[in-house]
């Protein structure tokens, strides 16, 4: 399976809930920090269409997926 791309930071509690989630599920991800990332808030702005909210997961498909739960991730996945 690859990998998905969760955008996310480390004071955010829905992004360490899903990343629990997302380990627990067995489905790996690669982690960007979007407070020490440069342009990661504009590409969530872009897919959240024109607000950025995390977490925000990039789909290896290129699609985006805004604060979802682990069962939308994995309605995707599949």
């Amino acid at each position: 399976m690859t990998s998905i791309t969760v955008y996310s930071a480390p004071w955010c509690g829905h992004c360490h809930r899903l990343k629990a989630a997302l380990t627990r599920a067995e489905i790996p991800y690669v982690e960007v920090n979007v407070d020490q990332t440069p342009g990661a808030i504009d590409l969530i702005t872009e897919i959240g269409g024109g607000t950025w909210l995390i977490p925000t997961v990039v789909l290896p498909d290129g699609s985006g997926l805004v604060n979802p739960s682990l069962q939308e991730i994995r309605d995707r996945l599949t």
